[in-house]
């Protein structure tokens, strides 16, 4: 077997989409904050966003080409990604020697802008939180069985401001109700044929797949063991949807569930609100920063909403918002987002990413 071949199945790929992860931190500047930014989870890895730029000033827009439309018909996760992406950016800026300054929809909830950032000249500040950036992935793996302690999970839930909160959901019978919900909402997903193709479109099989994309989930990000791993590269009929969707809702159920520590869930008060989406993934992106300067492993799992979203648009019977409310109550109304933590077993890898100049159209 030849080199190129070995590092293809064995190792984790590491092909041009994935330096823009060894270049944010070393970026001067505005592009440092951009560099930045595009570093942020997104559903499916979509990369929904696009940026212009002046020499005080950084605007984040809306990709509106980067989009899913019957898994996310209400846009809910694309404004989640991008405020994780305004959040990427202010963090960076005083490592940049920036001062930033946000305006949330500067021309209002119905443009494609969603942020302006200006900055103004200051001293360089390393934090945690911005080295973080360079080193948060999302983590599909399992996590151990150590506990998460209470005080961890308030300091995170302390981070919370404009209006978001985090609610943690931690007792054993909870979290097991919510567990069955995920794995439910998960084989809902995929026998909605449209749904399913529209997830699987964003699916790159090959490291030359994602070197053309650069964006999508890879094999290499989906949390499996290093020789489940390199079958799954070997044989491509693994990978094909069907297979990929079963074996999603087999990870579901026999890993991201069985292992979550605890579950997160962002709580806004309009989750169908644009203003309250971004707050919401602002913060959902400044726990993660957080987690990962204490090792704490976490992974978005977005199919409860999804489900809820795509029965809402469809004039459908919501049932997946009934059996969240049997755990939330009252929050789930206000839930936007859920997540799970724990300590991992093995790192979460890199996945596929647009470098700074391929999505900075314009520079005034």
């Amino acid at each position: 077997m030849g080199t190129d071949m070995f590092t293809e199945v064995f190792a984790t790929s590491r092909g041009a989409a994935l330096d823009p992860w060894d270049a944010a931190a070393g970026a001067p500047g505005i592009v440092g904050m951009i560099a930045a930014a595009v570093l942020a989870p997104s559903p499916h890895n979509t990369q929904p966003w696009r940026f212009t730029a002046g020499p005080s000033w950084l605007d984040v827009y809306a990709d509106v080409d980067r989009v899913m439309p019957t898994v996310d018909p209400y846009r809910r996760e694309r404004t989640i990604a991008l405020g994780a992406a305004v959040e990427n950016a202010v963090v960076a800026a005083p490592a940049k020697g920036l001062r930033p300054t946000v305006t949330l929809l500067p021309h209002g909830p119905d443009s494609d802008l969603v942020a302006r950032i200006d900055v103004t000249a200051d001293h360089v500040e390393l934090t945690p939180m911005a080295e973080a950036i360079a080193q948060r992935h999302t983590n599909r793996g399992p996590y151990r069985s150590d506990p998460v302690a209470p005080e961890l999970l308030a300091e995170l839930a302390a981070l919370a401001e404009d209006g978001t909160s985090v609610r943690w959901v931690t007792e054993d019978g909870a979290r097991c109700t919510l567990g069955d919900l995920l794995v439910d909402a998960a084989q809902a997903v995929v026998d909605d044929d449209a749904m399913s193709r529209d997830g699987y479109a964003w699916f790159r099989s090959t490291t030359a797949q994602a070197d053309a994309h650069r964006d999508g989930l890879t094999v290499d990000g989906q949390g499996l063991a290093a020789p489940v791993r390199a079958v799954a590269k070997l044989v491509p009929p693994l990978t094909s949807r069907s297979i990929t969707d079963a074996n999603w809702v087999k990870q579901t159920r026999s890993v991201h569930t069985r292992t979550a520590a605890a579950y997160g869930i962002v709580l806004v008060d309009d989750p169908y609100r644009r203003a309250d989406q971004l707050a919401g993934g602002r913060l959902a992106e400044r726990i993660h920063l957080a987690a990962t300067t204490h090792q704490l492993a976490l992974q978005h799992m977005n199919q409860i909403t999804e489900r809820m979203d795509r029965d809402r648009h469809r004039g459908r019977p919501n049932k997946f918002q009934v059996r969240l409310s049997r755990v939330l109550g009252a929050d789930a109304h206000r839930a936007l987002c859920l997540f799970r933590v724990g300590w991992p077993v093995r790192p979460g890898k890199p996945t596929p990413r647009r470098a700074a100049h391929q999505v900075l159209t314009r520079e005034s």
